[in-house]
């Protein structure tokens, strides 16, 4: 039976104290996958994209001591044997990695990325392992749902490489573990005083009152905290994106607040007036009906906003992906690692609902894909010109919820971000050098460069050829004999100097599905049609 969920969207306009006991949810396990860190690691003859948007390069030899870049080598032509004296030296007891005609890249930064929790049966280690099993080795947690404390404790498991996870950036959501409602702006500085002292990374805010929001967002800048928000209708007339931005948030999420900041006859979205926020396909088929309703593309007010926000550092959290079965449902519901990387009380939870977030699917039909299509097209030329005209876009999948699975839809967002116009280096530089300029990281991660931590994702296809090729589920391709074949899929993972073998992270979690299946003898079926 499907579990419901409090809606985290909400948490603006419920009391706080329902969220002051951290939830019962299974910590992650010792590590028992990886080889390293080593003295000395060598990766020889790649093919490195760095990250910072520069070609291709290679061969190339990386030498890594322990979790740190120590050189970086060209040691030769593509097509021509290399000359051993041109390489790095092997000292005994080195570990040396041969990735010939492989290609190398920083490893990902997920912008957006809850980790599982008890609403969807998802434990760490599942969403954990689909994460670094497609080269994501960094994710910021966006509101903690898990628990501030639990999220912490990982955090620095991570930190140790103790447990098989990427590193963690901890965004509480605002408010949380509050003893009582933050409801003044002298308690949002404290509230805000107290979380970075917990050690958290961020605040994740969802709308509240301007005089509150301002008071919270100074007090971040002087604890030297980060902040995300996600404009949610029942704040969003108070205070949208630009004025956040003003405000000294440094990130915004998804795309709702943006179209409000670029409204030219109207100052609320219009509302038929029988609609409930509650009734989620009502919230979400007036979205997508509502960048219409903002200044077209290139007008005068457009160009304002989007050229104060880039004035302002801001930085665009897009989640593409997060809404694509708004405009094409079956292609989101029928992906094909479903059926073998899908817990079975996950699936549960995707299935329409009135009581499930993202589970909206009450009659959800051609007239919505259409809106929902339209409504990219705009969305997406706002993201595009953002991104030419110097501001930040980064990458983040906001998976487990409208049939976006774990890793893969991280994936995803590449490729959509590909579509919005993103040149393939460009797309590639968003999910990792720009991703960690949004964190504060770019001096330690985000691009391969020396002196920065040993992340990497090594995959045997070019993934600027085709980004299919970093799914787990790889991209079909047809031999010369006429073959159907697979290709791809992230080969090694590597983070801190420590090697994973993305392909059994995979087989792991395909175990995971596998073992969950045969305990309840689940088979998965399509919404509406019997077992």
């Amino acid at each position: 039976m499907k579990q419901t969920i409090l809606f985290l969207i909400l948490l603006s306009t419920v009391t706080l104290s329902t969220f002051a006991q951290e939830k019962e949810v299974p910590k992650s396990p010792p590590r028992a996958e990886g080889e390293g860190p080593f003295n000395q690691l060598i990766i020889r003859g790649v093919t490195l994209i760095n990250g910072t948007g520069a070609p291709p390069i290679g061969p190339v030899d990386i030498v890594v001591e322990k979790n740190r870049i120590k050189t970086i080598k060209v040691v030769g032509y593509p097509g021509v044997p290399i000359k051993p004296e041109s390489r790095p030296t092997a000292n005994p007891g080195d570990k040396e990695l041969n990735a010939e005609g492989m290609y190398l890249l920083p490893g990902f930064i997920d912008m957006h990325g809850h980790s599982g929790g008890a609403e969807q049966g998802t434990t760490a280690e599942y969403v954990f392992k689909l994460w670094m099993a497609h080269g994501i080795t960094t994710i910021r947690d966006p509101s903690c749902a898990n628990g501030l404390t639990w999220t912490l404790e990982h955090k620095n498991k991570s930190i140790q490489s103790t447990i098989t996870a990427p590193r963690i950036e901890a965004y509480a959501y605002f408010g949380q573990d509050a003893k009582t409602p933050v409801t003044s702006p002298e308690a949002a500085k404290e509230w805000v005083k107290n979380l970075a002292k917990r050690g958290a990374d961020g605040i994740k805010f969802f709308g509240t009152r301007p005089d509150i929001m301002a008071a919270a967002l100074s007090e971040a800048k002087l604890q030297g905290l980060r902040s995300a928000c996600h404009h949610a209708q029942m704040d969003v007339a108070w205070l949208n994106v630009l004025q956040t931005a003003k405000m000294g948030l440094t990130t915004m999420e998804h795309w709702y607040g943006l179209p409000e900041a670029l409204f030219t006859d109207r100052t609320i979205q219009d509302y038929p007036v029988e609609y409930n926020y509650q009734n989620e396909q009502h919230r979400f088929g007036e979205a997508g009906i509502l960048w219409k309703q903002a200044a077209q593309p290139y007008s005068e007010k457009w160009n304002k906003v989007m050229d104060e926000l880039i004035a302002l550092d801001f930085t665009i959290d897009p989640t593409f992906n997060i809404y694509e079965a708004n405009r094409e449902l079956m292609l989101a519901r029928r992906a094909e690692w479903h059926d073998e990387y899908t817990l079975p009380s996950l699936w549960e939870f995707y299935q329409p609902s009135r009581v499930s977030h993202g589970s909206h699917w009450h009659y959800w039909g051609t007239e919505q894909e259409v809106a929902w299509k339209e409504n990219y097209r705009l969305w997406m030329t706002f993201v595009n010109e953002y991104k030419n005209r110097g501001g930040r876009v980064t990458t983040g999948s906001d998976s487990g919820y409208i049939f976006q699975l774990y890793g893969f839809a991280y994936i995803r967002e590449l490729e959509l971000l590909r579509e919005a116009g993103f040149h393939p280096l460009e797309v590639i530089r968003a999910a990792t050098l720009k991703s960690a300029e949004a964190l504060g990281l770019a001096n330690e991660i985000g691009s391969v460069e020396v002196g920065k931590l040993a992340d990497f994702v090594i995959v045997e296809e070019n993934p600027l050829q085709n980004l299919k090729v970093l799914y787990g589920t790889g991209a079909i391709k047809l031999n010369e004999q006429n073959e159907v074949t697979r290709v791809g899929g992230v080969k090694y993972t590597i983070k801190d100097g420590i090697v994973y073998d993305a392909k059994q992270l995979l087989a792991d979690v395909r175990k995971m599905v596998a073992d969950a299946k045969a305990k309840s003898n689940y088979q998965v079926a399509q919404p509406g049609v019997k077992k």
